[in-house]
């Protein structure tokens, strides 16, 4: 699967995780996890080496008291961690990773994530949203380029890890590297992984060029512009399918209000449509231009 199929549940992770640690408490993982910490040679031992990639990814998930020991199995899936067991977790990588050594910390970083998840009692109902919340989670906090770099195609063979399509994996780190103003370029050794980021990113960045925002193009203010007037001639009158905003019709002497999502964290941001004004996301500060 490719493209953006999962992007509203996506949006809706990025936005959990905001409320969870607050936006002081996502500056702890302005930096990623660096590429020679979880470097793996062929030449290395396999258990020692399994070892020490976990512990630095559990050091940039700040699990400072999980210690993870790592085992391999034949199994169907690429890995599994029982995350209710403590203080040691055990993680179960698939067989395959004993010669594919180079994707020990994508795997990892996976699993190591579902145990923060667990301890920050953060979760979504159902395994196919809670798996793209673990892998949007393991993106955002600097961990997740491990996984979009293990997206690799050839003639003869082709690998994914992860829930997200190698496009939402861009698309997640793109918005991680726009707060944080981090480019993750340097570290990928997959070609079809870093196209795939900047396809991701190009989406990432559209976020910010959408209505109300005032960086949004000629043809989305005239559309948004259109919509608006319907909305004040005809108050309950839905937008166009695909349109990133909303009206709600005003309470008596209330204006009309737009609903559309901060670009950063993708919350829900509710203003009068007064015209041009400057609009803080309550969530995570960011300070937006927009003309409503």
């Amino acid at each position: 699967m490719r493209g953006f199929p999962h992007l509203d549940t996506v949006r809706a992770a990025i936005t959990a995780l905001h409320r969870r640690l607050t936006q002081e408490g996502l500056y702890a993982y302005a930096s990623s996890v660096a590429p020679a910490d979880v470097a793996f040679a062929d030449g290395d031992d396999l258990h020692l080496g399994a070892q020490r990639v976990a512990h630095a990814l559990v050091r940039q998930l700040r699990l400072p008291d999980a210690r993870v020991i790592v085992g391999f199995r034949e199994m169907q899936h690429a890995a599994s961690v029982e995350p209710a067991a403590g203080p040691e977790y055990f993680v179960e990588l698939n067989d395959r990773f004993r010669t594919h050594r180079r994707d020990i910390g994508a795997a990892l970083a996976h699993e190591i994530t579902h145990v923060l998840l667990h301890r920050l009692d953060l979760a979504f109902p159902g395994t196919r949203d809670n798996e793209i919340l673990t892998d949007t989670v393991t993106t955002y906090l600097g961990a997740g380029w491990l996984l979009l770099d293990a997206f690799r195609q050839d003639a003869l063979s082709s690998q994914k890890l992860g829930y997200l399509t190698p496009e939402e994996f861009g698309y997640v780190l793109a918005k991680r590297s726009l707060a944080f103003d981090e480019d993750p370029s340097p570290w990928f050794t997959s070609p079809q992984g870093y196209r795939a980021y900047t396809e991701g990113r190009a989406r990432a960045l559209l976020d910010r060029r959408q209505p109300p925002l005032t960086a949004a193009g000629w043809a989305g203010r005239h559309r948004y512009a259109k919509d608006r007037r319907h909305a004040r001639e005809q108050p309950g009158t839905p937008v166009a399918p695909g349109a990133p905003y909303a009206f709600e019709p005003g309470d008596g002497s209330a204006p009309v209000r737009v609903v559309f999502p901060c670009p950063t964290c993708c919350q829900r941001i509710r203003v009068p449509v007064r015209g041009r004004m400057r609009v803080r996301c309550g969530l995570c500060r960011t300070v937006l231009e927009c003309d409503t």
